[in-house]
């Protein structure tokens, strides 16, 4: 772990500035159906949008919003035309063949988001369109009316090898679209991926934000290109996770905050939400436009 003393007090001084500037031409991803995905009540807050804690209730945004509860969503909340570009591919890698979902543009994209399942998860979970109140297909739609790239990979595991065969995925699309900003969302222990990936000297230096989704945490991330890049991180998690305790991620969180203050990172708690709460209720398009506007 990395003391906050032995950071250079320029590199401190960066970290402060880091959330206070945003370019003036930072990109923004335009509305899909925002009233319907638009986080509930907010019940407290601290330090602005840093950390919030927000109304979720079960029978309200699982059996109110769902036609069959946790299985298939209302219909108002999708729009399947977005299958017409969604494409089961193979990339053949030095890391191994990865079975992936792309949805919207291989090539030029302006924007690169791809999810990375849990335990027990394949690629097809990230682009089912109506499972966890259809959270996967707006992000596929959102991706597919931005000129972006959604990706939901296979790997082998969470490990160094996912790891080298995430990281070859996005190093291949990276290239097919050089001005695209990446962003990877990690669900559940998909988060080891995520640090991992943060740790490498190649996806470390080329992704510029983190969704922690009902995941883990860390400490290695202090010692990361990514950290040192102040890239964004957001943490999702229900307050009665019974497989990744929320004190735990929390205290990661305000952890980040204490080594480097004004480091760009925010929290979002599910009041009573469980496990898989974040993926169902957060919102992607206001997180990937906090992250666009602070992207270099």
């Amino acid at each position: 772990m990395v003391s906050p003393f032995s950071l250079p007090k320029t590199l401190l001084a960066a970290f402060a500035l880091f959330a206070l500037v945003a370019p003036a031409s930072a990109q923004a991803l335009k509305p899909y159906k925002d009233d319907l995905f638009a986080y509930p009540a907010q019940l407290a807050s601290e330090k602005g949008d840093l950390y919030r804690v927000i109304d979720y209730r079960e029978m309200r945004d699982i059996n109110g919003r769902d036609e069959v509860p946790e299985k298939r969503v209302h219909s108002q909340y999708v729009s399947l035309g977005v299958r017409s570009i969604q494409r089961d591919l193979v990339l053949k890698t030095d890391a191994g063949s990865i079975r992936h979902f792309a949805v919207g543009k291989t090539e030029g994209a302006s924007i690169i988001v791809l999810y990375l399942h849990g335990q027990g998860g394949s690629r097809r979970q990230g682009v089912d369109d109506f499972t966890f109140g259809g959270n996967f297909n707006r992000i596929k739609n959102l991706m597919a009316a931005n000129g972006g790239l959604y990706l939901s990979p296979d790997f082998s595991d969470f490990g160094d090898t996912g790891a080298a065969q995430v990281a070859a995925l996005i190093g291949h699309y990276a290239e097919q679209s050089p001005q695209a900003k990446i962003y990877v969302a990690c669900g559940s222990m998909g988060g080891a991926l995520c640090w991992k990936l943060a740790g490498r000297k190649d996806t470390g230096a080329r992704v510029n934000g983190l969704l922690l989704l009902g995941s883990l945490w860390d400490e290695s991330f202090f010692s990361s290109p990514a950290f040192k890049r102040c890239i964004p991180v957001f943490f999702g998690q229900g307050s009665k996770d019974p497989v990744f305790p929320i004190q735990n991620q929390e205290a990661f969180f305000r952890s980040i905050l204490a080594k480097a203050p004004g480091y760009p990172t925010r929290f979002v708690r599910f009041e009573t939400g469980t496990h898989g709460t974040p993926i169902r209720m957060t919102d992607w398009r206001e997180t990937l436009n906090w992250m666009l506007s602070l992207a270099k």
